[in-house]
């Protein structure tokens, strides 16, 4: 077990315990700050399971929202599809079904057989879909993480990390914010059979609303649980339990004490200024600087005064700068120590100025270096 981010704590203000946690990797994570309160091997190499089927859905997201994709759209299970071992949704090659009912049948049963489905009507094959899961793994910065299936059935070359699927799991509340309420329904029918949810929390905790079990004999039982509170989210992972009660027993352990025990105040809105800098060698001479999301901070219950923002800008400020262009960072630290660093930028343009403006401001820059 580790405890990131807090440490050197007063006597006054001791760092919250985390539970004891009976897995064989967990983190436990606010979604707001992004600060990772407590984990357990966050970076080592895990089979991941059906945990696969985030990155599957999270294409699918993609392919809806960019119009490849209708949620009214049939199509029709293949052989392989229909052959596909494990959890499964009965999809029928006889009877053609609803993209919507086959992404339900994928997050919410868990289907093998959708997850075929959606991948080969995505990219035409199994295996050129296995290539835009990894290569949106990279550019979403899922580092430690390779993809060979988009069901998540046991394969050697099959892995990823904590700290990665925290990253995916991320991407899907924030990019698709539309499809995550799928994520909560706590059981779907399709071809005259039902099916419950495996994440156990959705009938537990009215505050919990995802996200995906998973569990191979290799693997252990998984799950990825998310819970909004009291306008706080939190998210945990959990890996390598005994059983389906334990990985939700466990699950449930972690959110209850960052929810417990840590609280998160915004720092700063969107779009907020924080500050203005001098701008050189630009049509204007001051630049309005902040942030494009809400900021946040995650300390122990009670403490929020001493929470310290620091803003570092990078100097001299010279012109052309484009709107959003990274300006400065801005460092938050708690009692002396350094919870994290944020990238500051321009909520403006600046345009450059004329000839005789940019010699001008040349010529105090000369006169400042001394």
């Amino acid at each position: 077990m580790g405890l990131v981010l807090f440490s050197g704590f007063s006597i006054a203000q001791a760092a919250p315990i985390a539970p004891e946690i009976a897995a064989k990797a967990y983190l436990i994570e606010d979604v707001q700050s992004g600060q990772i309160l407590s984990f357990r091997d966050m970076d080592q190499q895990i089979e991941p399971a059906s945990l696969t089927k985030l990155m599957t859905a999270y294409l699918t997201f993609a392919a809806l929202k960019e119009g490849h994709l209708t949620l009214e759209q049939k199509l029709t299970v293949s052989e392989k599809g229909w052959a596909a071992e494990g959890s499964r949704m009965f999809l029928d090659p006889k009877t053609p079904a609803t993209v919507e009912d086959i992404v339900k049948g994928m997050i919410v049963q868990s289907g093998n057989d959708a997850c075929i489905t959606l991948a080969e009507a995505i990219s035409g094959s199994e295996e050129a879909f296995v290539m835009k899961m990894n290569d949106q793994a990279k550019r979403l910065g899922m580092l430690h993480t390779n993809f060979t299936n988009s069901s998540g059935l046991p394969d050697p070359k099959l892995y990823t990390t904590l700290a990665d699927l925290a990253i995916l799991s991320k991407a899907i509340m924030r990019d698709f914010p539309e499809y995550y309420p799928i994520y909560s329904i706590k059981s779907f029918t399709y071809n005259n059979i039902t099916q419950p949810n495996r994440n156990l929390l959705l009938f537990r905790d009215p505050s919990v609303d995802g996200l995906k079990t998973g569990h191979t004999e290799s693997a252990g039982y998984n799950l990825i649980a998310s819970s909004k509170r009291n306008g706080r989210r939190v998210l945990s992972i959990v890996v390598g339990t005994k059983n389906a009660i334990e990985r939700a027993n466990e699950s449930s352990k972690l959110l209850n004490w960052a929810l417990q025990f840590y609280e998160t105040p915004k720092l700063y809105s969107a779009n907020q200024v924080i500050s203005k800098v001098t701008v050189y060698k630009g049509k204007k001479n001051e630049l309005p600087i902040g942030f494009t999301d809400d900021v946040y901070a995650t300390v122990p219950k009670g403490a929020s005064k001493e929470i310290s923002p620091v803003l570092e800008t990078y100097q001299p400020a010279l012109a052309p700068i484009q709107k959003g262009q990274k300006v400065g960072v801005l460092k938050v630290s708690y009692q002396g120590k350094l919870l994290y660093e944020r990238p500051v930028v321009a909520l403006e343009a600046v345009e450059e100025a004329g000839i005789f403006g940019r010699i001008w401001d040349s010529i105090i820059l000369w006169f400042k270096s001394f």
